[in-house]
């Protein structure tokens, strides 16, 4: 094999798996986020409006149990099976719901797929650590966090225009079928690429982590699920499902991670903290948008495309000059990114503003995270030691889907309480604010892991 030339993710021996899982990564992106639009119409064609928030919620949770699973069979025989596991799982997952007659077997579909997501994602994590070299692992991460960004765009107006001129079967059938091909183009490839064994000891306790995933999973929907519920009862209900969430997560991750020691711990909690404040305060703006200066769902959306572009431009950024600046150096930027972005929208919030300042404002937003969310998981891969990325890599996407999960829900059951109207956003964005700030503990201690990582 030639060395001539630098190596690349777009070189002849990676091409095709970059294409699919970047592929992969995309459709799932289209499918999360285009549901949005499609689960009126399902739940008025199902007539399944009592499980309308259990559809939501039911996804994210069964995505952590799917995590662990493929985290310790890929650090035990390697991420090919896992990855064709979780992606044939997530098919299925599509297909049972496109072809529901009833809200209840839509349901089932959204639980399968919610497992196979989770799973896919991991295993892909794990085949990035095994195929690619360190000095790769940031691009690569870009392209991944890049494939968002598209379907942040377009993904609720496609899905929408589907169910309209088409039918609303096809947000789920289309997905299948193309995210077959996709998976046609990785696992091909594979076949003929030498991902490594695994250590066999990695499943030990593996069914105990199943338990307290799924205690997890159950811990965050009825979390969810509180909103619905008379405050004098939703707030026991949702504090008793957050401690049941504290305690069984905690061996889930690595050692130290509630407590932000210094290393991949922090590392971990890291991206808990900033998803959860990031997602806790975008799922209220376009809601604030609306409210508070009579923007039409339409233009609500279009207001969130600068943060979406932004996202991108921060993801190149990361995988271009990542190892010039530092881990520490994009904590703090994307930290203050965030906080300025979070801070313009609570202004905005207290004051009624122009809502140009949210538009613009939150468009640091985006280029915060784009900037953050490669860097943290190339970091997870650095530190990880051999037959710890599978592990490591489910850590970081539990931590990731566990906060953003839990924020949003008590985002929500703050502006139950609350009544809702315009009074209470000014409370989830400083919930929002809050969040970020706790973050900077855990940013000052993620340490130099790529540097490590790359040495050697």
């Amino acid at each position: 094999m030639s060395v001539a030339t630098t190596p690349s993710i777009w070189d002849r021996e990676r091409i095709w798996v970059t294409v699919g899982a970047v592929a992969l990564i995309f459709l799932a992106a289209i499918e999360s986020l285009a549901v949005t639009t499609v689960m009126p119409v399902v739940s008025d064609a199902l007539d399944g409006e009592a499980l309308y928030a259990v559809a939501f919620a039911g996804t994210l949770a069964t995505s952590v149990i799917g995590m662990v699973a493929c985290g310790a069979w890929s650090d035990a025989r390697g991420p090919r099976g896992p990855l064709y596991v979780a992606v044939s799982l997530f098919i299925v997952g599509l297909l049972v719901s496109g072809l529901a007659t009833t809200m209840e077997q839509f349901l089932a579909g959204r639980l399968v797929q919610g497992l196979g997501a989770g799973g896919e994602t991991v295993a892909l994590y794990v085949v990035v650590a095994r195929l690619y070299p360190p000095t790769l692992h940031g691009r690569i991460f870009a392209a991944f966090a890049a494939a968002w960004v598209v379907p942040a765009m377009i993904g609720p107006f496609l899905a929408g225009a589907v169910a309209e001129f088409l039918d609303w079967r096809w947000a789920f059938l289309g997905v299948a079928v193309l995210t077959a091909i996709a998976f046609a183009m990785i696992a091909v490839r594979l076949r003929a690429l030498d991902l490594g064994g695994g250590d066999p000891s990695a499943v030990t306790g593996l069914g105990r982590r199943l338990l307290l995933a799924t205690a997890v999973a159950v811990g965050a929907v009825v979390v969810g699920l509180s909103a619905d519920a008379p405050p004098a009862l939703g707030w026991p209900i949702a504090l008793v499902a957050v401690l049941v969430i504290g305690f069984a997560i905690v061996p889930l991750l690595p050692r130290g991670t509630l407590r932000s020691a210094r290393g991949l711990p922090s590392v971990i909690l890291m991206r808990g903290l900033v998803a959860g404040a990031f997602f806790a305060a975008e799922a209220y703006i376009p809601y604030l948008l609306m409210e508070e200066f009579d923007f039409s769902p339409t233009w609500a959306g279009i207001a969130l495309m600068p943060a979406a572009f932004a996202w991108a431009g921060g993801s190149a950024a990361q995988g271009r000059y990542g190892e010039a600046l530092g881990n520490r150096r994009i904590a703090v930027i994307s930290i203050g990114l965030l906080l300025m972005a979070i801070v313009s929208v609570l202004i905005t919030a207290l004051t009624a503003a122009s809502p140009l300042i949210v538009v613009i404002g939150w468009g640091f937003a985006g280029g915060g995270m784009g900037l953050l969310y490669p860097r943290l998981t190339v970091l997870t891969l650095a530190y990880s030691e051999p037959g710890r990325a599978g592990f490591n890599s489910s850590a970081l996407s539990i931590s990731d889907a566990t906060g953003s999960a839990v924020s949003v829900a008590l985002a929500g059951l703050g502006v139950a309480t609350l009544g809702g109207g315009a009074q209470t956003f000014p409370v989830v964005f400083a919930f929002s604010v809050v969040l970020i700030l706790l973050a900077l503990l855990p940013g000052s201690r993620i340490g130099h892991g790529v540097e490590r990582g790359a040495a050697e």
